[in-house]
């Protein structure tokens, strides 16, 4: 039988590397993290950059900038206690800057994920949005919130508050939106995300955190060996670019059943059309759920190499879960680690691509007068035999 454990390990074991002697476990980090927070400061567009670090009674520790709001690194301890980083990113802030499409960790909006043909109608007006993924618009276009100065105020050891005004029309996207995101590190090795936003007219909105993950550790080769858990009985089937085809389709005897834990390379392979079509797993996973707001798990990810476990929670619908198809070796990330052929993978919370093209999907219109709120949590823990 297997037990779940949170095991406490000594804090101030975090450190970017591009400090190249990092601390030993139980040593205070202050002077080296004040030396890595020197790669990320720098003013942009008249705003300050910096990097921020929430930090735990257990001694986990979530590095983040407020550029694009981006997690840097996660670390938390695996089966035997060792500080592991979970999270793709880069050593400094310009490396951010010279690859403004790599998502690493970033906030995105204000539409995650596609919009097909870059267009999209509202009350009889058609907005025309960057296309930037093909024909299609990806994650809010070039300048979404990913490539923004958010301004931070950072409360407590454990909590950062991000907000991002995005004006009328940026990226061809209709009222000035106001949004809000609220990054909490619990005690428990919870990492929270709030997400609040409000409009002066009436828009689409659908915000997530688009985190590179590996259990294994960042920088480690594959991911493909993780055990896997959706809880979700349905699925997007997409054309060749992407888009959602109608509406969802049972995961029943198809490589998208992962309602029983698998490895995430069991069935990446397989012949069939979707799985062609995303290269891998890059699909929109419909969440089993009672009602549309209560909190539910969406997916449960374990690493046989490290026994770090993540748990997923949220608010969201749905749920994209991404192989790191796209991923071919030619970024490198911290600790000059080239990031490889599915060398990470992603659990985007969201509502559905395209909804704002297909009526039957769940709406994500936001209205003059209302809020947008959503919630979703990545819980760590280890998982012993």
């Amino acid at each position: 039988m297997k037990k779940f454990f949170a095991i406490p390990f000594a804090a101030g074991a975090f450190l970017l590397s591009n400090c190249s002697n990092p601390p030993a476990a139980g040593t205070t980090p202050a002077a080296d993290t004040a030396s890595v927070k020197k790669a990320y400061q720098q003013t942009i567009g008249g705003k300050p950059v910096s990097l921020y670090f929430l930090t735990n009674a257990s001694g986990a520790q979530v590095a983040i900038t407020n550029y694009g709001g981006r997690v840097v690194s996660l670390v938390v301890p695996d089966k035997n206690g060792k500080p592991t980083d979970v999270v793709l990113g880069y050593d400094s802030l310009s490396h951010y800057l010279s690859k403004p499409e790599a998502y690493f960790g970033a906030l995105i909006g204000r539409y995650g994920n596609r919009i097909a043909d870059a267009r999209f109608a509202l009350d009889g007006t058609t907005y025309r949005l960057a296309a930037n993924n093909g024909k299609n618009s990806l994650h809010g276009g070039p300048k979404g919130f990913h490539n923004q100065v958010w301004e931070a105020v950072q409360a407590g050891p454990g909590t950062l508050s991000l907000q991002y005004v995005s004006k009328d029309g940026e990226e061809g996207y209709p009222g000035t939106l106001t949004v809000k995101v609220s990054y909490t590190l619990t005690d428990n090795n919870e990492l929270k995300i709030d997400y609040q936003a409000e409009t002066d007219k009436k828009t689409v909105v659908n915000l997530t955190n688009h985190a590179y993950f590996n259990l294994n550790g960042q920088g480690d080769s594959t991911i493909t060996d993780h055990l896997l858990n959706i809880m979700a009985s349905k699925y997007s089937a997409v054309d060749s670019t992407l888009i959602p085809t109608g509406a969802p389709v049972d995961v029943a005897a198809t490589p998208f059943d992962f309602r029983k834990a698998k490895p995430i390379g069991q069935d990446i392979g397989a012949d069939n059309v979707q799985i062609k079509n995303g290269l891998g797993y890059d699909h929109n996973f419909v969440l089993d759920r009672v009602d549309a707001v209560s909190s539910v798990q969406a997916a449960h990810v374990q690493s046989v190499k490290t026994g770090i476990s993540m748990e997923v929670f949220t608010t969201e619908p749905a749920i994209q879960f991404y192989s790191g198809n796209f991923l071919d070796g030619t970024l490198v990330g911290k600790q000059q680690k080239k990031y490889g052929h599915r060398s990470a993978f992603c659990l985007e919370t969201q509502h559905f691509p395209d909804s704002p093209n297909q009526p039957a999907f769940p709406s994500t219109v936001l209205e003059p007068g209302k809020q947008y709120r959503s919630t979703t949590t990545y819980r760590f823990g280890v998982v012993k035999s």
